[in-house]
């Protein structure tokens, strides 16, 4: 038979057991609770919309890690605009891979209200590129402008010459709208500006005058969208409106004026080469003389010589000799007479 101590250690364990069982009870149903009502108000209102979101569905959005009040809003969203062939399961999936889901739900009910052929894998493609889904629907449905050329970079106007040599300068506005099935891997708006710019480059130099594009602007814009400049891009002109053109300088005539310059300076080299080279020329020619007289002054030289030679050979006599000094004191006269003075002065006449 039990003691009364023992008795009485026994209800004390049993009545422990009981507490400990209730604690742990009351701990179970609290966090049942909070768990309830943390998935209970996105659960409500998903039940409500009649977006078949279910708690175990939103248990496992926590779970791996899912925005569940973005998941289950937008899911709510895509009911309520008409669209049941997307489930949470799709959404979390372009979640997961770090796409704007926001973004590519809203443009999807914008492209069903407006009636654009946008589906959801294409929508998330587009998102993931990192082009801007609910911008391209909204420029579907209400197009926009863009200036040409670009204000920021630093241009104010495309300048093109005309066949006569007149500049002109030329702004544009370019109105486009998204072409959806072009936007994966389609050109952006700098190619668009590019391309008007070249066509209207184009438009211009094929002018006769400049006055037939001054009285005529629409001819640019024509010949522009006749070239399809929206071609692998992904957007589709729809105008190219010519906002102003302006008369800038005459490149034809500065460009003769340019090559009259090139010209001259060629020129004036030629002739200071011919120059050059007449110089060098005159030098060769002095040179020359100068060796010739020194052959002469040779030559005389010897004139001494042969004179001496016929006196001892007996050819030349005294009187001889005589009459041959005579003869060249003469020439050396008549030489000094028609010499001109060297103070410049006319010679007077002799008495």
């Amino acid at each position: 038979m039990m003691t009364a101590a023992q008795a009485i250690l026994a209800q004390l364990g049993g009545d422990t057991l009981f507490y400990v069982g209730v604690a742990v009870l009351l701990i179970v149903c609290l966090v049942a609770i909070f768990i309830f009502l943390q998935f209970f108000g996105l659960w409500l209102q998903a039940y409500m919309s009649g977006a078949n979101v279910t708690i175990w569905d939103l248990i496992g959005m926590r779970l791996r890690k899912v925005d569940m009040r973005t998941i289950t809003l937008s899911k709510i969203q895509l009911v309520k605009a008409g669209i049941h062939s997307i489930s949470t399961n799709d959404l979390e999936s372009h979640y997961l891979a770090r796409g704007r889901v926001p973004n590519v739900v809203n443009a999807l009910v914008a492209a069903v209200r407006a009636n654009i052929d946008l589906t959801w894998k294409t929508g998330c493609a587009i998102d993931l590129a990192g082009r801007d889904i609910l911008d391209a629907v909204h420029t579907s449905v209400y197009p926009k402008v863009i200036d040409c050329p670009n204000p920021a970079s630093g241009k104010v106007a495309i300048d093109a010459v005309a066949k006569d040599g007149i500049q002109l300068k030329a702004k544009a506005k370019v109105t486009v709208r998204t072409n959806i099935k072009q936007l994966i891997g389609g050109a952006t708006e700098e190619t668009v500006i590019a391309r008007v710019g070249e066509g209207i480059v184009t438009s211009i130099g094929s002018a006769e005058t400049y006055k037939d594009v001054l009285e005529n602007p629409d001819v640019i814009s024509r010949k522009a969208l006749e070239k399809g400049l929206d071609a692998g891009t992904a957007f589709e002109i729809l105008s190219i409106d010519i906002a102003d053109v302006d008369v800038g300088e005459n490149i034809g005539a500065r460009l003769q004026a340019d090559q009259a310059e090139a010209d001259k300076r060629r020129f004036q080299a030629e002739a200071e080469k011919r120059r050059a080279m007449a110089v060098a020329r005159e030098a060769e020619m002095s040179a020359t003389v100068v060796e010739n007289r020194a052959k002469v002054v040779l030559a005389e030289a010897e004139i001494p010589r042969a004179i001496a030679d016929a006196f001892r050979s007996g050819n030349l006599g005294v009187m001889d000799y005589y009459r041959l000094r005579n003869i060249q004191a003469d020439t050396n006269m008549r030489d000094s007479i028609a010499k001109p003075p060297a103070d410049g002065s006319q010679p007077g006449p002799t008495a």
